[in-house]
């Protein structure tokens, strides 16, 4: 008897999960992937999750819902609540950051700040974990997602910028980040430099072609849909825009035949943007389709033995809940008088404002009982003719007014569309924006000792990261030092000059002499050129990235041993 004890707690001391803080005990793997759906509050996993199992009884669980196991409290550098690009950026780098920030490290904001920050080292690029896993092992990288591709959680993998919204500074370091897989939205903001520098060197490159995305053999790729993001899953033709799912699985076969391993972002981009628009029809259709992304990863996973899987979102959004203090009753409601009305919904409250903007006004009863299970009231039906931008209204622009509309007018078709769907239901939203509760924590890893379990920050989700590809955290500070210097630095002994941009939307450049060789240097991009014209061209590990706010290029330190 004393012996089975013994061996029970042996097994049991060999078995206990490591906190994410613990990664001295996390077994490194080959392969990491990491799937994120933005914006993603608990509320919205379970009101996913009801969706499903009410239309398919004999699915009561979520692909991920086996492997939770915690939660992450995620901030920006100075608040705690966050937008995607400072939240996903600590843990793409284990620095939080500020509102809007990119992998980059944050402007000092004295006693605001949740940690201490250095002043000196505002702006510098910040190495991600992507960043690292290709650098210093070898790994094959991908990023999956429906946002455009310079977004912001894309973006925070493989591009650096204290502005989220300077695509024209993101798109060209993505570009030249040397990422091996690239499959989401955005064909309008891939420049054609960046295409041509693609295309040279070896890329599939595919613009709204799916066929072609498909039936590609090589194993690095581009494929962009649409101009910019891509459509909610349940309005998406799938005969012209991959589901999620198909992405991942394109990615993961691709990335998996280097032997080195690889490292994967999926992100369910658009539960964010639902929850933006207080679409509940969005929020839980998008959820379910991020679910069905981690279930190919967690398929390939098991299949693999050497692959870990993370679930986890940047941040909540929208306070969203299930109950409405105004829906008298609601907590002893039947699941069908909570749950049928929605699962009739067959689009987004975008897809409905599409879709009465396509057809006529004599049409809107037929497609609402058609696509939402219902006719509108004559209350309803006049709101909606009044909204400013129904293309299809019977009443004229200059007649339409906001008077005795009621709670469900908005100027917007699609915020009117959003106010009626949610109508229907007992779900309830506190804000159109981001909120601060933690979010959950999911994870597979082929050692049931190294699963991070538990409530972690977003910097020890990092350190975790780091971990399961073997790396120290302070790994990662090395090689910013190394590839992210300030040129004031790197060249102190030559002479600098930086040469202003030729136009309002282009970057300046710098050229660095010495009295017998010169270099030139282009931001946002991986390559620079040696002598006055440039005869001779090298390609870096990394891209070099130009800050306006203290006109400074942030490059390797190495570049300086071409001038000796």
């Amino acid at each position: 008897m004393k012996k089975t004890i013994t061996f029970l707690l042996l097994l049991a001391i060999l078995f206990v999960p490591a906190k994410a803080a613990d990664v001295e005990n996390v077994k490194p793997v080959k392969n990491v992937i990491l799937l994120i759906p933005d914006g993603t509050s608990l509320a919205t996993v379970s009101m996913a999750r009801w969706l499903q199992w009410y239309t398919n009884p004999d699915k009561p669980n979520l692909n991920l819902d086996p492997y939770l196991c915690g939660t992450v409290r995620t901030h920006s550098s100075n608040a705690p609540i966050g937008d995607s690009a400072p939240t996903t950026s600590c843990y793409m780098t284990g620095y939080p950051s500020r509102t809007g920030y990119v992998s980059t490290y944050p402007e000092n904001d004295g006693d605001n700040d949740i940690y201490p920050t250095d002043p000196a080292r505002a702006f510098q690029p910040l190495t991600t974990v992507l960043e690292a896993a290709k650098m210093t092992q070898g790994k094959s990288t991908g990023l999956v997602f429906t946002c455009e591709f310079p977004h912001a959680t894309p973006a925070d993998c493989s591009a650096h910028s204290y502005n989220r919204g300077k695509y024209e500074w993101i798109a060209p370091q993505m570009a030249h980040n040397d990422l091996n897989v690239v499959i989401g939205g955005g064909v309008s903001l891939l420049p054609e430099e960046s295409e041509a520098y693609l295309k040279g060197n070896g890329y599939g490159v595919f613009k709204n072609d799916i066929n072609g995305m498909r039936n590609y053999s090589g194993n690095n790729m581009w494929a962009l849909f649409a101009d910019r993001e891509m459509a909610y899953d349940i309005d998406r033709d799938p005969a012209e825009q991959p589901s999620l799912e198909e992405m991942t699985r394109i990615a993961i076969e691709k990335l998996s035949k280097n032997p080195e391993g690889f490292f994967l972002m999926v992100e369910g981009s658009k539960v964010d943007w639902a929850a933006h628009a207080n679409d509940p029809v969005g929020m839980a259709t998008d959820m379910l389709a991020y679910d069905r992304a981690c279930g190919a990863a967690l398929e390939f996973a098991r299949q693999n033995g050497e692959t870990a899987v993370i679930m986890v979102p940047d941040h909540g959004n929208s306070g969203i809940s299930i109950g409405r203090a105004d829906c008298k009753g609601y907590d002893k409601l039947t699941k069908d008088q909570l749950f049928h009305q929605f699962s009739q919904y067959k689009l987004t409250a975008e897809g409905f404002a599409k879709k009465v903007n396509s057809e006529p006004n004599s049409e809107v009863q037929n497609i609402f009982r058609e696509y939402a299970g219902f006719e509108l009231s004559p209350e309803e039906l006049d709101a909606l003719n009044h909204c400013k931008d129904y293309k299809n209204s019977p009443i004229p622009e200059s007649e339409r007014t906001t008077e005795g509309k009621g709670s469900l007018y908005s100027g917007s078709l699609t915020s009117f569309m959003s106010k009626l769907l949610t109508s229907k239901t007992c779900f309830g939203f506190t804000t159109g924006g981001h909120t601060g509760e933690d979010v959950f924590l999911a994870a597979y890893h082929p050692d049931k000792a190294s699963l991070p379990i538990g409530m972690h920050t977003n910097i020890e989700l990092n350190a975790y990261l780091c971990a399961l590809f073997g790396m120290d955290r302070d790994k990662l500070d090395e090689l910013t030092a190394e590839n992210f210097a300030p040129h004031t630095e790197v060249f102190e002994d030559y002479k600098c000059e930086i040469i202003p941009a030729k136009d309002e939307k282009g970057s300046p450049s710098l050229v660095v002499k010495n009295k017998k060789k010169q270099i030139n240097i282009t931001p946002f991009s991986n390559i620079v050129t040696i002598g006055k014209k440039g005869q001779e061209e090298i390609r870096l590990n990394s891209v070099v990235v130009y800050v306006d706010k203290n006109n400074t290029f942030y490059l390797p330190e190495k570049l300086a041993e071409y001038l000796k």
